[in-house]
């Protein structure tokens, strides 16, 4: 397909209805050597929002973020900037009639140009004023005579920055952008930066594939995996109420439960769950984090439990224990059935090897999946 179509094609309006997002890929696919890489993907950005596209490497979000600049153009579906289509079957606007900031992992500086040239690139001479201004709004004030080899790499990060907001961009496209700093200065760069973009009331679409930084970064999260969209939501809401197995898993180690379904339920080393909806004989997976698992020393053996506070508890042994810094992993063979479990607690615990330990758990910390976690999970707090 022709990725040069001419500028000159007409614009279609966005339909009437909702408020206009910055962003709106609709229905995008598109194929690499006949392997679909981008599969029915659809998203909206609002203006001062941060979307990611957070997912495993490979898994299409990066392709997603070139459609959406033009680099690389859809074999379906649209994409739409602030209400008019810039990309269908029937046109496609260039990266630079499309009036889209980008930021990429590796900065792509001009060596050549001064610090104030980079930021000034592409504006007209008579706004390169803006140039002064942006570099002290991300703190390089009086770097304008440097170059990009006299800067530190958040240094260049905040120049690359300035440089994409420059020209005014209503859409922030960035791919892995914060990757390449060390964890100290990526902080400080990537929560300064996002300030900026949402003061200048950008929309922005920001690839990830770590978790913990698509937590911090994101107003809202779009999960990918094989080239489509599989959940999207809040962070909060992601977290916590994970589309499946694979979903939940993503975000932080789990611990799986695996059982069968009998008369509507299914019997575990913590009691009974509830398993509506499934036939007997079913695969059940319920999964809780290490740290949703609570503790207590044991009191000999065969003594009941202290506290059943959280529900039945379950007997185990302890198979490893390891400081981890803010808090300890203790790895706990189960008498139920021989299965292993890992709970965390705060601070320094280091429990001997095969000690007796109680486990107990919060129930509505716990989800539960049919095997394979093909279909959405709920809370098992029943």
């Amino acid at each position: 397909m022709n990725s040069s179509a001419p500028s000159a094609a007409p614009v279609a309006d966005r339909p009437a209805g909702d408020a206009v997002p910055r962003l709106a890929l609709r229905g995008l696919g598109h194929a690499y050597e006949g392997r679909r890489v981008v599969d029915d993907v659809s998203a909206e950005v609002a203006p001062g929002e941060i979307l990611c596209l957070l997912g495993p490497s490979g898994c299409g979000k990066s392709t997603t973020l070139r459609i959406a600049a033009g680099v690389e153009r859809q074999d379906r579906g649209e994409v739409w900037l602030d209400g008019a289509c810039v990309s269908d079957a029937a046109r496609h606007a260039p990266p630079e009639a499309r009036g889209v900031g980008l930021v990429f992992q590796d900065f792509a500086l001009f060596p050549h140009l001064t610090v104030a040239e980079n930021v000034g690139f592409g504006i007209p001479r008579a706004e390169r004023s803006r140039a002064e201004a942006l570099l002290s709004r991300v703190g390089l004030e009086g770097y304008g005579p440097k170059y990009p080899h006299q800067l530190s790499g958040g240094e260049q990060q905040r120049v690359a920055l300035a440089r994409a907001l420059a020209p005014r961009p209503r859409v922030m496209l960035m791919d892995e952008p914060f990757s390449g700093l060390d964890k100290r200065l990526r902080d400080e760069v990537r929560d300064e930066s996002l300030s900026l973009l949402k003061a200048e009331g950008a929309g922005v679409l920001l690839v990830t594939h770590e978790p913990e930084e698509a937590m911090r970064m994101a107003d809202r999260i779009a999960l990918m995996r094989d080239g489509r969209i599989v959940q999207v939501g809040a962070p909060y809401h992601i977290y916590n109420h994970p589309a499946d197995l694979r979903a939940a898993a993503f975000f932080s180690d789990l611990n799986v439960i695996r059982a069968r379904a009998r008369d509507r339920q299914t019997e575990t080393p913590f009691g009974r769950f509830l398993t509506p909806g499934l036939e007997d004989g079913a695969e059940v997976e319920i999964v809780i984090r290490p740290q949703h698992l609570k503790i207590d020393a044991d009191v000999g053996a065969g003594a009941p439990h202290p506290s059943i506070a959280n529900g039945l508890p379950a007997r185990g042994r302890v198979e490893r224990a390891r400081f981890m810094g803010s808090e300890s992993l203790i790895e706990v063979r189960m008498e139920y059935d021989g299965s292993r479990l890992r709970a965390t607690v705060p601070g320094a615990w280091l429990p001997q090897q095969g000690a007796g330990l109680w486990l107990s758990l919060r129930r509505d910390r716990c989800f539960l999946f049919p095997a394979g976690g093909a279909a959405a999970g709920h809370s098992a707090a029943t």
